[in-house]
Protein backbone atom coordinates (compact mmCIF):
# COMPACT_ATOMS: atom_id res chain seq x y z
CA UNK A 1 0.00 0.00 0.00
CA UNK A 2 1.34 3.50 -1.23
CA UNK A 3 0.90 6.33 1.78
CA UNK A 4 -0.15 9.29 0.37
CA UNK A 5 -1.27 12.16 2.92
CA UNK A 6 -4.61 12.96 3.78
CA UNK A 7 -3.97 15.91 0.98
CA UNK A 8 -3.01 13.97 -1.55
CA UNK A 9 -5.13 11.47 -3.72
CA UNK A 10 -5.76 8.22 -2.36
CA UNK A 11 -4.76 4.59 -4.21
CA UNK A 12 -7.70 1.80 -4.84
CA UNK A 13 -7.55 -0.73 -2.33
CA UNK A 14 -8.36 -4.44 -2.89
CA UNK A 15 -11.24 -6.17 -1.66
CA UNK A 16 -9.44 -7.74 1.56
CA UNK A 17 -7.71 -4.27 2.65
CA UNK A 18 -11.39 -3.18 2.50
CA UNK A 19 -12.56 -5.93 4.42
CA UNK A 20 -9.98 -6.03 7.16
CA UNK A 21 -10.46 -1.91 8.17
CA UNK A 22 -14.21 -3.27 8.09
CA UNK A 23 -13.83 -6.03 10.18
CA UNK A 24 -13.57 -4.61 13.33
CA UNK A 25 -17.56 -3.38 12.63
CA UNK A 26 -18.44 -7.21 13.64
CA UNK A 27 -17.14 -7.26 16.72
CA UNK A 28 -19.03 -3.62 17.61
CA UNK A 29 -22.35 -5.13 16.68
CA UNK A 30 -21.92 -8.01 18.71
CA UNK A 31 -21.18 -5.63 21.64
CA UNK A 32 -24.17 -3.22 20.66
CA UNK A 33 -26.89 -6.81 19.71
CA UNK A 34 -25.92 -8.23 22.88
CA UNK A 35 -26.45 -5.00 24.54
CA UNK A 36 -29.77 -4.32 22.75
CA UNK A 37 -31.06 -7.89 23.28
CA UNK A 38 -30.32 -8.72 27.04
CA UNK A 39 -29.96 -5.49 29.07
CA UNK A 40 -33.46 -5.04 29.72
CA UNK A 41 -33.81 -8.82 31.23
CA UNK A 42 -30.94 -7.95 33.02
CA UNK A 43 -32.41 -5.18 35.11
CA UNK A 44 -35.60 -6.73 35.39
CA UNK A 45 -34.26 -9.90 36.68
CA UNK A 46 -31.90 -7.21 39.26
CA UNK A 47 -35.23 -5.53 40.47
CA UNK A 48 -35.98 -3.11 37.64
CA UNK A 49 -39.81 -1.81 37.25
CA UNK A 50 -40.75 -1.99 33.75
CA UNK A 51 -41.92 1.55 33.83
CA UNK A 52 -38.30 2.49 34.65
CA UNK A 53 -36.57 0.78 31.82
CA UNK A 54 -36.75 3.16 29.38
CA UNK A 55 -35.33 5.49 31.87
CA UNK A 56 -32.16 3.51 32.48
CA UNK A 57 -31.74 3.22 29.19
CA UNK A 58 -31.33 6.95 28.16
CA UNK A 59 -27.78 6.02 28.74
CA UNK A 60 -27.37 4.92 24.85
CA UNK A 61 -28.40 8.61 23.30
CA UNK A 62 -26.92 10.76 26.03
CA UNK A 63 -23.77 9.09 25.79
CA UNK A 64 -23.72 8.84 21.58
CA UNK A 65 -24.35 12.33 21.82
CA UNK A 66 -21.71 13.53 24.12
CA UNK A 67 -18.99 10.85 23.12
CA UNK A 68 -18.94 10.29 19.43
CA UNK A 69 -18.58 14.75 18.53
CA UNK A 70 -16.05 14.96 21.25
CA UNK A 71 -14.10 11.58 20.27
CA UNK A 72 -14.80 12.39 16.39
CA UNK A 73 -12.90 16.13 17.13
CA UNK A 74 -9.79 14.53 19.10
CA UNK A 75 -9.31 11.68 17.05
CA UNK A 76 -8.75 14.61 13.98
CA UNK A 77 -6.12 15.60 16.12
CA UNK A 78 -4.47 12.72 16.87
CA UNK A 79 -1.28 10.90 15.34
CA UNK A 80 0.95 8.35 16.17
CA UNK A 81 4.06 6.64 13.48
CA UNK A 82 3.14 3.59 14.72
CA UNK A 83 -0.55 3.66 15.82
CA UNK A 84 -2.01 6.36 13.02
CA UNK A 85 -4.94 8.32 13.82
CA UNK A 86 -8.60 6.15 14.37
CA UNK A 87 -6.40 2.58 15.64
CA UNK A 88 -5.65 4.47 19.01
CA UNK A 89 -9.55 4.79 19.63
CA UNK A 90 -10.57 1.43 17.73
CA UNK A 91 -8.28 -0.02 20.95
CA UNK A 92 -8.46 1.56 23.71
CA UNK A 93 -12.70 1.00 23.25
CA UNK A 94 -12.53 -2.10 22.18
CA UNK A 95 -10.31 -2.85 25.88
CA UNK A 96 -12.96 -1.20 27.80
CA UNK A 97 -15.88 -1.91 26.26
CA UNK A 98 -14.66 -5.77 26.35
CA UNK A 99 -14.29 -5.23 30.44
CA UNK A 100 -17.79 -4.08 30.85
CA UNK A 101 -19.09 -7.11 28.57
CA UNK A 102 -17.27 -9.23 31.23
CA UNK A 103 -18.83 -7.16 33.98
CA UNK A 104 -22.59 -6.84 32.50
CA UNK A 105 -23.62 -10.02 33.62
CA UNK A 106 -21.90 -10.59 36.98
CA UNK A 107 -23.64 -7.10 38.12
CA UNK A 108 -25.43 -8.48 41.33
CA UNK A 109 -27.18 -5.26 42.17
CA UNK A 110 -29.17 -2.85 39.74
CA UNK A 111 -27.08 0.61 39.80
CA UNK A 112 -23.61 -1.59 39.64
CA UNK A 113 -25.58 -2.78 35.83
CA UNK A 114 -26.75 0.64 35.00
CA UNK A 115 -23.43 2.13 35.45
CA UNK A 116 -21.89 -0.98 33.77
CA UNK A 117 -24.23 0.20 30.82
CA UNK A 118 -22.93 3.66 30.84
CA UNK A 119 -19.56 2.15 31.23
CA UNK A 120 -20.24 -0.38 27.72
CA UNK A 121 -22.57 2.29 25.27
CA UNK A 122 -19.17 5.05 25.82
CA UNK A 123 -16.51 2.18 25.15
CA UNK A 124 -18.42 0.97 22.30
CA UNK A 125 -18.60 4.52 21.24
CA UNK A 126 -15.57 5.45 21.95
CA UNK A 127 -14.74 2.50 19.43
CA UNK A 128 -17.41 2.77 16.44
CA UNK A 129 -17.25 6.56 15.75
CA UNK A 130 -13.65 6.69 14.16
CA UNK A 131 -14.61 3.97 12.14
CA UNK A 132 -17.17 6.05 10.23
CA UNK A 133 -14.18 8.71 9.51
CA UNK A 134 -11.57 5.82 8.84
CA UNK A 135 -13.82 5.00 5.29
CA UNK A 136 -13.51 9.24 4.07
CA UNK A 137 -8.96 8.76 5.37
CA UNK A 138 -8.85 5.86 3.99
CA UNK A 139 -10.90 5.03 0.28
CA UNK A 140 -10.93 7.63 -2.49
CA UNK A 141 -14.05 8.65 -3.66
CA UNK A 142 -14.95 5.91 -6.02
CA UNK A 143 -14.61 3.20 -3.01
CA UNK A 144 -16.56 5.19 -0.13
CA UNK A 145 -20.09 3.14 -1.22
CA UNK A 146 -17.90 0.01 -1.41
CA UNK A 147 -16.38 0.68 2.07
CA UNK A 148 -19.86 1.80 4.04
CA UNK A 149 -21.57 -1.30 2.71
CA UNK A 150 -18.47 -3.97 3.84
CA UNK A 151 -19.29 -2.33 7.20
CA UNK A 152 -22.99 -2.59 7.31
CA UNK A 153 -22.35 -6.39 5.77
CA UNK A 154 -20.82 -6.73 9.31
CA UNK A 155 -23.21 -5.32 10.97
CA UNK A 156 -26.03 -7.58 9.38
CA UNK A 157 -23.45 -10.89 10.31
CA UNK A 158 -22.84 -9.68 13.70
CA UNK A 159 -26.26 -8.84 14.95
CA UNK A 160 -27.50 -12.45 13.76
CA UNK A 161 -25.20 -14.07 15.32
CA UNK A 162 -24.60 -12.56 18.87
CA UNK A 163 -28.27 -11.79 19.07
CA UNK A 164 -28.77 -15.87 18.88
CA UNK A 165 -25.93 -16.54 21.55
CA UNK A 166 -28.16 -17.59 24.54
CA UNK A 167 -30.08 -19.85 22.41
CA UNK A 168 -27.32 -21.59 20.67
CA UNK A 169 -25.87 -21.91 24.19
CA UNK A 170 -28.87 -23.44 25.64
CA UNK A 171 -29.84 -25.37 22.71
CA UNK A 172 -26.60 -26.68 21.16
CA UNK A 173 -24.52 -27.02 24.68
CA UNK A 174 -27.24 -27.35 27.02
CA UNK A 175 -26.42 -24.26 29.48
CA UNK A 176 -29.04 -23.45 31.57
CA UNK A 177 -31.10 -20.58 30.61
CA UNK A 178 -32.47 -19.86 33.83
CA UNK A 179 -30.61 -19.34 37.01
CA UNK A 180 -30.34 -21.54 40.28
CA UNK A 181 -31.26 -18.26 42.50
CA UNK A 182 -33.75 -15.03 41.93
CA UNK A 183 -31.32 -11.87 41.05
CA UNK A 184 -28.68 -14.40 39.78
CA UNK A 185 -28.02 -13.69 35.68
CA UNK A 186 -28.68 -17.05 33.62
CA UNK A 187 -25.36 -18.68 32.81
CA UNK A 188 -26.17 -18.74 29.30
CA UNK A 189 -26.63 -15.00 29.36
CA UNK A 190 -22.89 -14.65 30.85
CA UNK A 191 -21.37 -16.95 28.40
CA UNK A 192 -23.38 -14.98 25.65
CA UNK A 193 -21.57 -11.61 27.37
CA UNK A 194 -18.21 -13.43 27.54
CA UNK A 195 -18.08 -14.63 23.92
CA UNK A 196 -19.13 -10.85 22.98
CA UNK A 197 -16.20 -9.45 24.97
CA UNK A 198 -13.96 -12.08 23.24
CA UNK A 199 -15.34 -11.25 19.79
CA UNK A 200 -15.34 -7.15 20.06
CA UNK A 201 -11.71 -7.39 21.27
CA UNK A 202 -10.33 -10.17 18.59
CA UNK A 203 -12.55 -8.13 16.05
CA UNK A 204 -11.16 -4.21 16.37
CA UNK A 205 -7.78 -5.66 16.95
CA UNK A 206 -7.46 -7.46 14.05
CA UNK A 207 -8.52 -4.01 12.47
CA UNK A 208 -5.84 -2.28 13.99
CA UNK A 209 -2.95 -4.80 13.46
CA UNK A 210 -3.96 -5.27 9.72
CA UNK A 211 -4.50 -1.79 8.21
CA UNK A 212 -1.96 0.88 7.73
CA UNK A 213 -3.17 4.35 8.06
CA UNK A 214 -1.90 7.50 5.36
CA UNK A 215 0.43 9.86 7.32
CA UNK A 216 -1.20 13.23 7.51
CA UNK A 217 1.39 15.59 8.33
CA UNK A 218 -0.41 18.35 5.73
CA UNK A 219 -3.62 17.81 7.25
CA UNK A 220 -2.16 18.73 10.44
CA UNK A 221 -0.67 21.39 9.73
CA UNK A 222 -2.96 23.02 8.46
CA UNK A 223 -5.35 22.03 11.54
CA UNK A 224 -2.76 23.23 13.71
CA UNK A 225 -2.30 26.70 12.10
CA UNK A 226 -5.96 27.29 12.15
CA UNK A 227 -6.38 26.70 15.99
CA UNK A 228 -3.40 28.67 16.99
CA UNK A 229 -5.12 31.65 15.22
CA UNK A 230 -8.34 32.97 16.52
CA UNK A 231 -11.52 32.26 14.19
CA UNK A 232 -12.41 34.77 11.69
CA UNK A 233 -15.67 37.08 12.37
CA UNK A 234 -15.46 36.96 15.51
CA UNK A 235 -18.58 39.23 16.47
CA UNK A 236 -20.44 37.99 13.67
CA UNK A 237 -20.12 34.21 15.18
CA UNK A 238 -20.22 35.86 18.58
CA UNK A 239 -23.94 36.89 17.56
CA UNK A 240 -24.78 34.08 16.11
CA UNK A 241 -24.03 31.64 18.38
CA UNK A 242 -25.62 33.93 21.17
CA UNK A 243 -28.81 34.02 19.64
CA UNK A 244 -29.11 29.81 18.81
CA UNK A 245 -27.41 29.28 22.61
CA UNK A 246 -30.30 31.47 23.92
CA UNK A 247 -32.61 29.67 21.96
CA UNK A 248 -31.44 26.49 22.66
CA UNK A 249 -31.47 27.24 26.76
CA UNK A 250 -35.15 28.76 26.80
CA UNK A 251 -36.52 26.08 25.05
CA UNK A 252 -34.96 23.44 26.88
CA UNK A 253 -35.84 25.27 30.16
CA UNK A 254 -39.41 25.49 28.83
CA UNK A 255 -39.94 21.77 27.75
CA UNK A 256 -38.54 20.44 30.97
CA UNK A 257 -40.96 22.53 32.91
CA UNK A 258 -43.87 21.12 30.72
CA UNK A 259 -42.59 17.66 31.41
CA UNK A 260 -42.52 17.99 35.09
CA UNK A 261 -45.75 19.79 35.39
CA UNK A 262 -48.09 17.86 33.05
CA UNK A 263 -46.12 14.65 34.40
CA UNK A 264 -45.07 13.25 30.75
CA UNK A 265 -42.75 10.75 29.83
CA UNK A 266 -39.37 10.74 31.50
CA UNK A 267 -37.54 10.37 28.99
CA UNK A 268 -38.58 13.65 27.33
CA UNK A 269 -36.28 14.75 30.30
CA UNK A 270 -33.31 14.00 28.37
CA UNK A 271 -34.59 15.93 25.52
CA UNK A 272 -35.31 18.99 27.62
CA UNK A 273 -31.77 18.75 29.07
CA UNK A 274 -30.09 18.11 26.28
CA UNK A 275 -31.28 21.54 24.93
CA UNK A 276 -30.31 23.37 27.77
CA UNK A 277 -26.96 22.10 27.84
CA UNK A 278 -26.33 22.58 24.28
CA UNK A 279 -27.35 25.70 24.83
CA UNK A 280 -25.37 26.38 27.46
CA UNK A 281 -22.24 25.44 25.62
CA UNK A 282 -23.44 28.12 23.01
CA UNK A 283 -23.48 30.66 25.07
CA UNK A 284 -19.83 29.42 27.03
CA UNK A 285 -18.26 29.65 23.93
CA UNK A 286 -19.53 33.51 23.03
CA UNK A 287 -17.99 33.92 26.61
CA UNK A 288 -14.42 32.69 25.71
CA UNK A 289 -14.30 34.86 22.29
CA UNK A 290 -15.18 38.40 24.39
CA UNK A 291 -12.68 37.19 25.81
CA UNK A 292 -10.48 36.68 23.11
CA UNK A 293 -9.65 33.05 23.02
CA UNK A 294 -11.58 31.78 20.27
CA UNK A 295 -8.79 29.61 19.45
CA UNK A 296 -10.14 26.88 22.02
CA UNK A 297 -11.33 24.40 20.71
CA UNK A 298 -14.32 24.03 22.32
CA UNK A 299 -15.60 27.20 20.07
CA UNK A 300 -14.26 25.44 17.09
CA UNK A 301 -16.76 22.81 18.25
CA UNK A 302 -19.57 24.91 18.07
CA UNK A 303 -18.98 27.45 15.05
CA UNK A 304 -18.49 23.95 13.19
CA UNK A 305 -21.68 22.93 14.62
CA UNK A 306 -23.54 25.89 13.01
CA UNK A 307 -21.43 25.75 9.57
CA UNK A 308 -22.15 22.15 8.73
CA UNK A 309 -21.80 21.59 4.73
CA UNK A 310 -25.29 22.10 3.47
CA UNK A 311 -25.31 17.83 1.83
CA UNK A 312 -24.91 17.40 5.91
CA UNK A 313 -28.02 19.31 6.22
CA UNK A 314 -29.95 17.85 3.61
CA UNK A 315 -29.10 14.76 5.01
CA UNK A 316 -30.40 15.22 8.93
CA UNK A 317 -33.89 15.24 7.50
CA UNK A 318 -33.58 11.67 5.68
CA UNK A 319 -31.77 10.71 8.66
CA UNK A 320 -34.41 11.63 11.15
CA UNK A 321 -37.85 9.79 8.95
CA UNK A 322 -35.82 6.97 8.29
CA UNK A 323 -34.51 6.15 11.83
CA UNK A 324 -38.02 7.54 13.26
CA UNK A 325 -39.16 4.25 11.08
CA UNK A 326 -36.59 2.09 12.51
CA UNK A 327 -37.37 2.84 16.36
CA UNK A 328 -41.07 2.53 15.21
CA UNK A 329 -40.47 -0.80 13.75
CA UNK A 330 -38.26 -1.76 16.79
CA UNK A 331 -40.67 -0.54 19.55
CA UNK A 332 -43.94 -1.39 18.41
CA UNK A 333 -43.66 -5.04 16.10
CA UNK A 334 -44.01 -7.68 18.70
CA UNK A 335 -47.26 -5.89 20.34
CA UNK A 336 -48.85 -5.75 16.81
CA UNK A 337 -47.41 -8.99 15.33
CA UNK A 338 -49.29 -10.57 18.55
CA UNK A 339 -52.71 -8.24 18.58
CA UNK A 340 -53.32 -8.17 15.05
CA UNK A 341 -52.18 -11.56 13.54
CA UNK A 342 -51.90 -13.85 16.68
CA UNK A 343 -54.85 -12.20 18.00
CA UNK A 344 -54.25 -11.87 21.34
CA UNK A 345 -53.07 -9.40 23.74
CA UNK A 346 -51.84 -11.45 26.80
CA UNK A 347 -47.96 -12.21 27.27
CA UNK A 348 -48.93 -15.73 29.34
CA UNK A 349 -50.87 -17.06 26.27
CA UNK A 350 -48.69 -19.37 24.08
CA UNK A 351 -50.22 -17.35 20.85
CA UNK A 352 -48.48 -14.28 21.82
CA UNK A 353 -45.00 -16.05 22.97
CA UNK A 354 -45.19 -17.79 19.52
CA UNK A 355 -45.67 -14.68 18.22
CA UNK A 356 -42.91 -12.90 20.31
CA UNK A 357 -40.51 -15.71 19.03
CA UNK A 358 -41.98 -15.15 15.42
CA UNK A 359 -40.87 -11.41 15.65
CA UNK A 360 -37.26 -12.18 17.16
CA UNK A 361 -36.48 -14.73 14.25
CA UNK A 362 -37.73 -11.96 11.96
CA UNK A 363 -35.56 -9.71 12.86
CA UNK A 364 -32.71 -11.78 12.60
CA UNK A 365 -33.79 -12.28 8.85
CA UNK A 366 -33.97 -9.01 8.00
CA UNK A 367 -30.45 -8.36 9.29
CA UNK A 368 -29.39 -11.36 7.55
CA UNK A 369 -30.38 -10.08 4.17
CA UNK A 370 -29.26 -6.49 4.82
CA UNK A 371 -25.47 -8.07 5.01
CA UNK A 372 -26.41 -9.94 1.66
CA UNK A 373 -28.11 -6.66 0.04
CA UNK A 374 -24.91 -4.39 1.68
CA UNK A 375 -22.59 -6.18 -0.93
CA UNK A 376 -25.31 -5.48 -4.16
CA UNK A 377 -25.94 -1.86 -3.20
CA UNK A 378 -22.42 -0.46 -4.84
CA UNK A 379 -23.26 -2.14 -7.77
CA UNK A 380 -26.53 -0.22 -8.05
CA UNK A 381 -24.85 3.23 -7.28
CA UNK A 382 -22.52 2.57 -9.46
CA UNK A 383 -25.14 2.89 -12.15
CA UNK A 384 -27.83 4.82 -10.84
CA UNK A 385 -26.16 7.47 -8.17
CA UNK A 386 -26.35 6.98 -4.29
CA UNK A 387 -29.22 9.17 -3.73
CA UNK A 388 -31.30 7.13 -6.16
CA UNK A 389 -29.74 3.87 -4.74
CA UNK A 390 -30.86 5.22 -0.88
CA UNK A 391 -34.41 6.52 -2.35
CA UNK A 392 -35.18 3.15 -4.01
CA UNK A 393 -33.80 1.32 -0.80
CA UNK A 394 -35.85 3.08 1.64
CA UNK A 395 -38.94 3.40 -0.40
CA UNK A 396 -38.47 -0.96 -0.25
CA UNK A 397 -38.65 -0.64 3.58
CA UNK A 398 -41.96 1.65 4.06
CA UNK A 399 -43.68 -0.79 1.72
CA UNK A 400 -42.26 -3.28 3.97
CA UNK A 401 -43.67 -1.78 6.84
CA UNK A 402 -47.26 -1.06 5.63
CA UNK A 403 -47.52 -4.26 3.99
CA UNK A 404 -47.92 -5.47 6.94
CA UNK A 405 -51.64 -4.34 8.08
CA UNK A 406 -52.43 -6.40 4.76
CA UNK A 407 -51.10 -9.77 6.08
CA UNK A 408 -52.71 -12.18 8.32
CA UNK A 409 -50.66 -15.13 7.92
CA UNK A 410 -47.36 -14.97 9.51
CA UNK A 411 -45.37 -16.82 7.18
CA UNK A 412 -45.82 -13.71 4.62
CA UNK A 413 -44.18 -11.55 7.26
CA UNK A 414 -41.14 -12.70 5.62
CA UNK A 415 -41.85 -10.63 2.68
CA UNK A 416 -41.93 -7.52 4.68
CA UNK A 417 -38.69 -8.27 6.05
CA UNK A 418 -36.95 -8.09 2.50
CA UNK A 419 -38.07 -4.82 2.05
CA UNK A 420 -36.95 -3.72 5.13
CA UNK A 421 -33.67 -5.70 5.53
CA UNK A 422 -32.39 -3.62 2.12
CA UNK A 423 -33.96 -0.05 3.86
CA UNK A 424 -32.03 -1.09 6.60
CA UNK A 425 -28.29 -2.22 4.76
CA UNK A 426 -28.93 1.65 2.86
CA UNK A 427 -29.51 3.29 6.05
CA UNK A 428 -25.91 1.99 7.96
CA UNK A 429 -24.21 2.91 4.34
CA UNK A 430 -25.46 5.14 1.81
CA UNK A 431 -26.00 8.17 3.51
CA UNK A 432 -22.13 8.39 5.25
CA UNK A 433 -20.93 8.03 1.72
CA UNK A 434 -23.10 10.50 1.29
CA UNK A 435 -21.74 12.55 3.67
CA UNK A 436 -18.49 11.62 3.40
CA UNK A 437 -17.38 13.69 0.12
CA UNK A 438 -19.05 17.19 1.37
CA UNK A 439 -16.74 16.88 4.85
CA UNK A 440 -13.43 18.61 5.00
CA UNK A 441 -10.51 15.45 5.72
CA UNK A 442 -9.69 17.30 8.95
CA UNK A 443 -12.74 17.30 10.22
CA UNK A 444 -13.93 14.20 9.19
CA UNK A 445 -14.16 12.71 12.84
CA UNK A 446 -15.72 15.24 14.54
CA UNK A 447 -18.99 15.82 11.47
CA UNK A 448 -19.37 11.71 11.85
CA UNK A 449 -19.76 12.49 15.23
CA UNK A 450 -22.44 15.03 15.03
CA UNK A 451 -24.17 13.27 12.26
CA UNK A 452 -25.37 10.84 15.02
CA UNK A 453 -27.31 13.58 16.67
CA UNK A 454 -30.14 12.84 13.74
CA UNK A 455 -29.84 9.19 14.71
CA UNK A 456 -30.53 9.97 19.47
CA UNK A 457 -32.80 12.67 18.83
CA UNK A 458 -35.69 10.99 16.64
CA UNK A 459 -35.24 7.89 19.09
CA UNK A 460 -35.45 10.20 21.88
CA UNK A 461 -38.52 11.84 20.30
CA UNK A 462 -39.82 8.31 18.93
CA UNK A 463 -40.05 6.36 22.32
CA UNK A 464 -42.10 9.49 24.03
CA UNK A 465 -44.29 10.42 20.91
CA UNK A 466 -45.09 7.18 19.46
CA UNK A 467 -46.82 6.04 22.93
CA UNK A 468 -48.73 9.00 22.86
CA UNK A 469 -50.03 8.70 19.59
CA UNK A 470 -50.83 5.18 20.22
CA UNK A 471 -53.40 6.06 23.11
CA UNK A 472 -54.80 9.16 21.17
CA UNK A 473 -54.52 8.74 17.76
CA UNK A 474 -54.81 4.98 17.05
CA UNK A 475 -57.07 3.55 19.57
CA UNK A 476 -54.24 1.11 21.40
CA UNK A 477 -53.84 -0.46 18.03
CA UNK A 478 -49.94 -1.17 17.71
CA UNK A 479 -50.47 -1.93 13.98
CA UNK A 480 -50.72 1.71 12.94
CA UNK A 481 -47.95 2.78 14.36
CA UNK A 482 -46.35 0.56 11.85
CA UNK A 483 -47.92 1.88 8.93
CA UNK A 484 -47.24 5.32 10.40
CA UNK A 485 -43.47 4.13 10.37
CA UNK A 486 -43.45 2.89 6.57
CA UNK A 487 -45.00 6.52 5.95
CA UNK A 488 -41.79 7.83 7.52
CA UNK A 489 -39.65 5.78 6.02
CA UNK A 490 -41.46 6.74 2.37
CA UNK A 491 -40.98 10.45 3.59
CA UNK A 492 -37.38 9.63 4.51
CA UNK A 493 -37.10 8.28 0.14
CA UNK A 494 -38.37 11.40 -1.12
CA UNK A 495 -36.41 13.58 0.76
CA UNK A 496 -33.06 11.60 -0.32
CA UNK A 497 -33.05 12.52 -3.44
CA UNK A 498 -32.97 16.12 -3.00
CA UNK A 499 -29.54 15.35 -1.46
CA UNK A 500 -27.08 16.93 -3.19
CA UNK A 501 -23.29 15.36 -2.65
CA UNK A 502 -19.99 16.81 -4.20
CA UNK A 503 -19.21 13.33 -5.49
CA UNK A 504 -22.73 11.97 -6.86
CA UNK A 505 -21.11 11.15 -10.10
CA UNK A 506 -18.84 9.38 -8.28
CA UNK A 507 -19.53 6.02 -6.99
Amino acid sequence: MTSPSLGKPKPQLSFWQIWNMSFGFLGIQFGFALQNANTSRIFETLGAEPSSLALFWAAAPITGLIVQPIIGFYSDRTWHPTWGRRRPFFAVGAVLASLALCMMPNAHVLWMAVGVLWIMDASINISMEPFRAFVGDMLPPSQRTSGFAMQSFFIGVGAIVASFLPYIFTNWFGISNTAENPGEIPPSVRYAFYTGAFMLFSAVMWTVFTTKEYPPEPHHDNLRNREKRKIEDEEGTKTKLQKVGAFLLILGMILTWIVNYMELEKELYVLGGGLSIFGFVHLLAVLYIRQGRSYLGLVHIVKDFNTMPKTMVQLSYVQFFSWFALFSMWIYTTPAVTSYIYNTNEPTSTAYNDGADWVSLLFGIYNGIAAVAALLLPIIAKYTSRRVTHFIALMCGGVGLISIIFISNPDMLLFSMIGIGIAWASILSIPYAMLSGSLPPEKMGYYMGVFNFFIVIPQIIASTVLGFLLKTVFGGQSIYILVFGGVCMIIASLLSLRVRSSEEVVV
